[in-house]
């Protein structure tokens, strides 16, 4: 039984609503892929270079990354020759085996938040503009405030107009407690938080940061500084560093990832907007490319469409329309 008929026995015996949820959020690019695979498939008889060629597009189109689609066909080609594959049918099964063992690569995968044992654990959130920080926060406060914690948002983006204004809407549509001054110094207002938080017995402090990329030194002594005054009032914070990148933007948000790897310890990636791309091969390019795991993904508009990631859902979701292909040979 193959990786892929596993997942499918898996989930079977879950809630429907989460691999549903998987399903219609990566269903453009499944489509883009599958139907891709399905021309491949038709106008090849046999598996040799050509086929393997074309299959390098196909998954490059989908914003794979070239250098993590190079190892799943360079692995691909190896399993085709020790295995003495010529089947396309079976070949498709090692697919998915193959992007699952590149997404693990050996590591213990970790999508869970790392909560502190003591005092409130802190959330630092850092990205570009636009790529759905202040939106994340307000969905991550709605998600934890279900699971019974208490949560406080701290308003630290004090450059962008209306930054602030955001996250009090947030703040008000989930009846969640904030912390937030106009015009004032972000870490001056982030302090206020931290104190509160400590003082006052809130399990999660979540802290908005300006989206600033463009002069790296002043942003990494900025978060230095952060990090310096947090860890002071609340030891070991920030707990997560958790980075928002805009699936959208593709090639560009793996770029941003490492810009920011450079500047802070990132120790999350929250991929928003995952089911408005035909290109969520991302995901495997992003972790690939950083080795930063991917803990949240957004794949809706509601509050309730941010989750936590699970590799399987999401290679799952890529194909579970496998068997259609099959029928169509």
């Amino acid at each position: 039984m193959g990786l892929f008929d596993k997942f499918k026995n898996i989930f079977k015996k879950e809630e429907k609503e989460e691999i549903n949820l998987y399903d219609k959020g990566l269903e453009k690019t499944r489509k883009n892929v599958l139907s891709a695979i399905i021309n491949l498939n038709k106008n090849h008889s046999k598996i040799d270079e050509e086929y393997f060629d074309e299959l390098e597009e196909i998954f490059i189109m989908a914003d794979i990354g070239v250098n993590t689609v190079m190892k799943i066909i360079d692995r691909l080609k190896d399993r085709v020759r020790k295995e003495n594959i010529t089947d396309t049918k079976m070949l498709q099964e090692i697919i998915v085996d193959e992007m699952f063992v590149i997404y693990v690569n050996n590591d213990i995968i970790v999508n869970k938040i790392n909560y502190s044992k003591e005092g409130p654990t802190v959330i630092l959130f850092v990205g570009v503009n636009g790529a759905g920080k202040t939106t994340t926060i307000g969905k991550i406060a709605y998600k934890l405030q279900n699971e019974g914690k208490k949560v406080l948002l701290v308003a630290g983006d004090t450059f962008r107009a209306g930054a602030t204004e955001q996250l009090n809407e947030w703040a008000k549509r989930n009846n969640t407690d904030i912390v937030y001054k106009e015009n004032a110094d972000p870490v001056s207002v982030m302090y206020d938080g931290a104190l509160k938080a400590k003082e006052e017995g809130y399990d999660v402090l979540l802290i908005d940061t300006a989206g600033r990329l463009q002069n790296k030194v002043n942003l990494m002594k900025e978060l230095e500084k952060i990090n310096r005054v947090i860890g002071k009032l609340i030891p070991g914070a920030p707990h997560e560093t958790l980075l928002v990148v805009d699936a959208t933007t593709g090639q560009n948000g793996i770029s941003q990832a490492k810009s920011f790897q450079e500047i802070t310890n990132i120790t999350g990636i929250v991929l928003t907007k995952l089911d408005g791309t035909a290109k969520g091969g991302i995901v495997l390019a992003i972790k690939e490319s950083t080795g930063i795991p991917v803990k949240f993904v957004g794949l809706g508009e509601k509050k309730e469409d941010l989750r936590v990631f699970d590799i399987e859902k999401y290679i799952y979701g890529l194909f579970k329309d496998m068997e259609d292909i099959n029928e169509t040979e």
